[in-house]
């Protein structure tokens, strides 16, 4: 029997190296498997989108382009569409984020439609953008376009219970707040979640946080703070203009639960600090910002920081307005001024301004003219008259004029005077034609001879 044994010895042998090969075989696919489903489960998620609202110049566009690292100067209408490259230099993974900016004008909210569904909601995240270079804008900007993304979400007309849920998040996302770490990390990096993170204790909501809840989350962006230092030499702006807007802009915060940056793409500020906070919003990348509020110009409060004993801290400055006062009351627009043209006059040409007044001297002469040629001194039957007699008129027979004034002898010389301009005009004109009153017509000889004459004899009627 042994020989038999010995026979069967290299056969099981051979059996079970067989098994081991299918079981190590096994194993290494359900190796590969494993990976390949943990790389997939952490692998960015596809079709985010992030929906910008905000007026017209806000400078939405200019925003989203310089966190997409491009010159984006042309703007579009209606329903942009930009995208955000994300990469997660952890695990060397790269996915793009959709970016829909909706045109300032409400025409075009009906275009949402487009960007966002029942389905996509979820996957949103809402950008309201407040011009802080026309500060008196800002409520009414954010209040308005508040409203129409709850209009649209209403019009989705999501279940229910989804929406219970979307809201839910929003809460539980407020209440988990918690201060990050010092450290921050070279590259964004997905947040691993801790042991007992479900367990953690959470503080119940105040009494005006979350009270108009969209159910995604909302960022607060205050574009062009580079105007803060314009808006104190040209509109006289103090500390307590800005800590009370500021004041306003994050109770709008607590409404909603959204979170609140100032920024100036001109001066390149918190856009790098922007761009981490998105991405920790919509991918859970690490976050180790904490608020900054002590810079009037370069405010970042992250959503579940704030609350309203720390919005108290800036009515401690109010000196002239109150914190319930209506915002419309203390930001004020200021008056438009009027910008005044001064009317350009272009000056006439030398030859047409002295033609000009050759015509003006050429019809004043006329009435002086006859009177001077029907001598006062003389009646109509040519027979001299004495003018001794002061303020007595005379009153020719068949004359057309209805009366005649005597000449005072201080002005004798007035009709030569008269003459003598006309001939310095005509000189001036270089004009040698026979027309009325130039050098060489008959007439203005004419018309000097008889003044001169009519001089002559009214000194010798006064002899």
């Amino acid at each position: 029997m042994a020989p038999v044994l010995e026979k069967q010895l290299p056969g099981a042998a051979g059996a079970s190296d067989n098994n081991n090969e299918e079981e190590e075989g096994q194993n290494l696919w359900s190796s590969i498997l494993s990976e390949v489903s943990t790389r997939s489960n952490s692998k960015l998620p596809s079709g985010k989108n992030i929906l910008v609202f905000g007026e017209d110049g806000s400078g939405k566009t200019t925003l989203v382009a310089k966190l997409q690292d491009t010159d984006h100067s042309k703007k579009g209408r209606g329903l942009e569409y930009l995208y955000l490259n994300v990469h997660d230099e952890d695990r060397d993974d790269l996915t793009r984020c959709n970016v829909w900016i909706l045109d300032g004008d409400l025409y075009h909210k009906g275009l949402l439609k487009f960007a966002v569904s029942a389905q996509s909601l979820r996957d949103c995240l809402a950008v309201f953008v407040a011009d802080m270079s026309r500060p008196w804008t800002i409520m009414e900007s954010l209040q308005k376009w508040a409203s129409v993304l709850r209009d649209h979400v209403d019009k989705l007309k999501i279940p229910p219970e989804d929406m219970r849920e979307l809201e839910q998040n929003m809460v539980k996302a407020f209440q988990e707040y918690t201060e990050p770490e010092d450290a921050t990390p070279a590259s964004p990096q997905r947040r691993a979640p801790t042991a007992g993170e479900d367990e953690a204790v959470v503080l119940p909501l105040g009494d005006n946080t979350l009270t108009h809840n969209l159910g995604i989350p909302v960022l607060i962006v205050c574009t062009k703070c580079d105007a803060v230092s314009v808006l104190e030499k040209e509109h006289d702006y103090r500390e307590e203009h800005f800590d009370f807007i500021q004041s306003h802009i994050r109770r709008f915060c607590l409404e909603y639960g959204a979170g609140l940056i100032y920024t100036s793409v001109k001066e390149e500020k918190n856009l790098d600090l922007l761009y981490k906070y998105i991405v920790h919003k919509m991918y859970d990348f690490q976050f180790t910002t904490p608020a900054l509020v002590v810079e009037k110009d370069a405010v970042f409060i992250p959503s579940g920081w704030d609350n309203e004993k720390k919005i108290g801290i800036l009515h401690e400055n109010f000196t002239t307005v109150r914190p319930e006062d209506p915002f419309e009351d203390f930001i004020t627009k200021p008056p438009v001024r009027k910008l005044v043209h001064d009317k350009e006059i272009n000056a006439e040409d030398e030859q047409v301004f002295l033609m000009k007044q050759q015509s003006l001297l050429a019809k004043q002469p006329a009435t002086p003219t006859r009177g001077a040629t029907e001598s006062p001194g003389r009646t109509t039957s040519g027979s001299p008259r004495p003018a001794g007699r002061a303020g007595q008129p005379t009153v020719p027979g068949g004359s057309p004029m209805a009366a005649v004034k005597k000449p005072d002898p201080n002005m004798k010389g007035g009709a030569a005077n008269e003459g003598v301009l006309a001939n310095f005009f005509n000189s001036l004109l270089s004009k040698k034609t026979g027309a009325p009153g130039s050098p060489g017509s008959p007439g203005a000889g004419a018309v000097g001879a008889g003044v001169q004459g009519s001089a002559k004899k009214t000194e010798a009627g006064f002899d």
